[in-house]
């Protein structure tokens, strides 16, 4: 039946128009566009009717390695919208990249994005970008899975779906892009390649450094734990082999060495110490590491004269409640969304 309605939306000439409106109190009804087909229209998560997903299938990312709760090959989009969306209004977009391994559509992401944006007229979107999607075209995708094109599907596909389909602001000047840990990576990577889609990047405990090693090792290691999804990977597979002379890739993805096009954009970058290394080792010592990515890029920031903000909240104790300066902590997170939001409504096209 949901395909049924998205046909006769079709039919009636609502793709390329004004986004169709959705019965009082019903989630918005999306129409296929731009590479995306709908398999699943959108649900509200809750009573709070802000939140709701949307499931799509794309050529670009045709299966993936799945986790808990995920099928392969349907790819959720959770949005937030503002709580004062109304007809006659548009508004702009900030695109967040969750990290690994991860899904959008978690309570934890919805709250983040809920309670940072209360009274704040700013949609937020919440792609899925796989357990190890690593938010790259695959150098070496595995037959098994077929094209693995994440920033295919990111920037080419799902932004222009989402401008068809809600009141967006379609403009530079009204989008943004912020990501945690592998989607702060993505988010820099997608500025970077893409600086005319993006007034805004936010990175929360990315790791920006792909020339360092301990970085490589990680994300090599992504490939081959089933807990980042199954079926696992080639170690080659996202981004070739780590090591010279076939390192090209990740040489040229790296976004700490790369930062000249976010001249002209707003920059910001959010980690901590990781804290008492000995409380909670592996999030202590992951944003430790991280930490160390967020340095190079900002004296490479520096020395290029891009303005930015750069907050290193060490333990956390400063910074928010609850934050020991952990790695995915939820009282951090919320912090750096809170904080990150504010630069937005500051800085993005509004209503």
């Amino acid at each position: 039946m949901r395909r049924v309605a998205a046909g006769a939306a079709v039919l009636l000439g609502l793709v390329g128009a004004t986004p169709s409106a959705a019965a009082e109190g019903a989630p918005p009804v999306f129409a296929d566009a731009h590479g995306l087909t709908v398999v699943e229209q959108p649900s509200w998560v809750d009573g709070n009717e802000r939140t709701f997903v949307v499931t799509v299938r794309t050529a670009q990312v045709p299966a993936y390695s799945v986790m808990e709760h995920q099928v392969s090959g349907e790819h959720a989009i959770m949005v937030t919208l503002p709580d004062d969306y109304t007809p006659g209004k548009r508004y702009p977009v900030q695109y967040h990249l969750h990290g690994h391994p991860d899904r959008p559509d978690t309570v934890a992401n919805q709250r983040m994005f809920e309670d940072a944006t209360v009274g704040v007229p700013l949609i937020t979107v919440a792609p899925n970008g796989s357990g190890r999607g690593w938010y790259t075209n695959w150098a070496h995708s595995p037959a098994a899975l077929g094209q693995q094109n994440w920033e295919t599907f990111h920037l080419d596909q799902v932004i222009p779906f989402i401008d068809a389909n809600l009141r967006t602001i379609p403009t530079r000047e009204a989008r943004a892009i912020s990501g945690h840990s592998m989607g702060g990576f993505g988010a820099f990577h997608y500025a970077e390649r893409r600086p005319d889609l993006f007034a805004y990047v936010g990175s929360f405990s990315g790791g920006l450094d792909l020339l360092n090693q301990e970085l490589r090792a990680a994300i090599a290691a992504t490939t081959q734990l089933p807990g980042s999804g199954t079926p696992t990977v080639p170690v080659d597979a996202i981004f070739g082999l780590p090591v010279w002379p076939l390192d090209g890739m990740w040489n040229a993805r790296s976004p700490a060495q790369h930062v000249g096009p976010l001249r002209g954009m707003g920059v910001a970058m959010y980690v901590g110490d990781g804290g008492d290394l000995l409380d909670n080792p592996i999030q202590a010592v992951t944003e430790n590491r991280a930490l160390a990515t967020n340095l190079v890029t900002r004296d490479h920031l520096v020395a290029a004269g891009i303005p930015h903000t750069f907050i290193n909240y060490g333990n956390g104790s400063a910074w928010a409640e609850g934050c020991t300066g952990k790695h995915a902590q939820p009282a951090c997170l919320m912090a750096d969304m809170r904080h990150f939001v504010r630069l937005l409504t500051r800085h993005l096209t509004q209503p």
